[in-house]
């Protein structure tokens, strides 16, 4: 029995992200992103009408963990952009940030969206072949968009998906 809660794999919901979640999605967008956005950030933007997001929750865990996923979009005028999406290190290629995105995807289709777009840092592989295995293609680049903390500048990929 013990042997078997110990290799349970982590199941997840997809739920609405609200302003209590702001906090532990700074959190994790700290972790994933070399520019941090703070809750207050956060909370500014979710607050915003046309502005939505989801936020993964572990179902199987009986201690509260860390956040292991969120998604921030929003919707105007028939076009959607996914703001920022992050996923746990140690959830990486589980399928989560895919179910994200679906969510986020699926509500800006239901509030008018007919595309939605995304940037992407040009070096981020594993993010490329997710959001191409979603539909994603390239439209554009900002070429030296993204600074990391070192300095290295990289350029970021305009990506557009049709959901109409």
């Amino acid at each position: 029995m013990l042997e078997s809660y110990l290799t349970l794999k982590a199941e997840f919901e997809i739920i609405p992200m609200d302003a209590d979640d702001c906090r532990a999605v700074s959190i994790l967008h700290g972790e994933r992103f070399a520019r941090p956005w703070g809750d207050g950030e956060f909370y500014s933007l979710l607050t915003q009408s046309n502005v939505f997001g989801f936020v993964a929750r572990q179902t199987n865990a009986f201690l509260k963990k860390p956040l292991p996923g969120f998604v921030l979009a929003r919707e105007v005028a028939g076009e959607a952009e996914i703001l920022t999406v992050a996923v746990q290190a140690k959830v990486e290629r589980s399928g989560l940030g895919w179910r994200l995105m679906q969510a986020a995807m699926r509500e800006a289709k239901q509030r008018g969206g007919e595309s939605i777009f995304l940037e992407v840092d040009a070096g981020n592989v594993s993010a490329l072949g997710l959001y191409r295995k979603l539909g994603f293609d390239q439209v554009g680049e900002r070429r030296g968009y993204y600074k990391d903390v070192s300095g290295a500048v990289s350029t970021a990929l305009v990506m557009k998906r049709v959901l109409r």
